[in-house]
């Protein structure tokens, strides 16, 4: 039997791309509708968000969700993917890189930044993934694009590894980050581990392993792992409906709300049906005044 509708947090493994997490979680699940919400590298672990059925309608409302990473830069030589996963580039040498270089190169990196993503990622070029050029020994040549950082913060430092904390806005390479101090401190560097502790309201602590997933299927309570709609995108503020507004909204006729029940001006709401259930995202029109953006069926 398929899983009802909602989010299911997944904390990913290392040497799974999040595309081989969908495909085991809609066995899990029973459905073919899955989705997840930003790309992790297969080298990465940590939060990975899937929608199951009918959530993947409100994708969109995460897109621009910031993250939040802790991970650790080697020094000491650069590779082709910028990670361990990577072929080594040039020779290694053997460094032992002071605190206070490596907190000043990451000052570089603060704030509103032009980053240039790396050759191997999921950019695209004329609609091809830059990675499948690679393969193919194509030429690469990505344009650097604006992302935010933040919070950068140096936890520690050992030798040829710092361990970094980032909390940036989606579309943020750390390991762009990684390859470039390794550059700055002209000794080479890539990305040596990462975990995404948060994606958008997701955390660490909401992810569960595939493992314990297929566990509580077969005992038979997977629905535990489930995030339901109505719980979903926690900073709109709900509005009930009759059955009535309810059979309008997904008509897709625009509705009014009661501004005892919601913020005037709130940009977005979540209309809930009777029994809670969600009904649909609308968008103000003007105060009091609301466009169903998503409905759900």
């Amino acid at each position: 039997m398929s899983l009802a509708d909602g989010v299911i947090v997944v904390n990913k493994p290392a040497g799974w791309t999040s595309h081989d997490v969908v495909g085991k979680m809609r066995g899990i699940a029973g459905t073919r509708r899955v989705g997840h919400l930003g790309t992790l590298d297969p080298m990465a672990t940590g939060v990975l968000p899937l929608m199951i059925n009918q959530a993947t309608r409100l994708a969109r409302f995460w897109d621009h969700s910031e993250k939040i990473y802790e991970g650790v830069v080697r020094f000491g030589f650069a590779t082709t993917t910028y990670d361990r996963e990577g072929d080594q580039v040039g020779d290694a040498v053997e460094i032992a890189v002071p605190a206070s270089q490596v907190e000043a190169c990451l000052a570089t990196f603060r704030g509103q930044i032009m980053q240039t993503p790396p050759p191997v990622s999921a950019k695209k070029i004329n609609g091809v993934p830059a990675y499948k050029l690679v393969r193919q020994n194509k030429p690469v040549e990505l344009e650097p694009v604006p992302v935010s950082v933040f919070e950068l913060r140096l936890e520690s430092v050992e030798d040829d590894r710092a361990r970094i904390f980032v909390r940036c806005s989606a579309g943020t390479y750390v390991r762009s980050i990684a390859h470039e101090m390794g550059q700055m401190l002209g000794c080479g560097g890539h990305l040596d581990s990462l975990v995404r502790l948060r994606s958008g309201p997701f955390t660490l602590a909401d992810a569960r392993t595939l493992e314990e997933l297929q566990l509580w299927k077969n005992e038979d309570r997977l629905a535990d792992a489930l995030i339901a709609p109505p719980d979903l995108l926690p900073d709109f503020p709900g509005a009930f409906v009759d059955d009535v507004t309810a059979r309008q909204i997904r008509q897709g006729r625009d509705f009014s709300v009661s501004p005892f029940r919601v913020p005037e001006g709130a940009e977005y709401v979540k209309a809930l049906g009777p029994e809670g259930t969600l009904v649909a995202i609308g968008k103000i029109i003007i105060p009091g005044l609301y466009h169903p953006m998503v409905v759900m069926p």
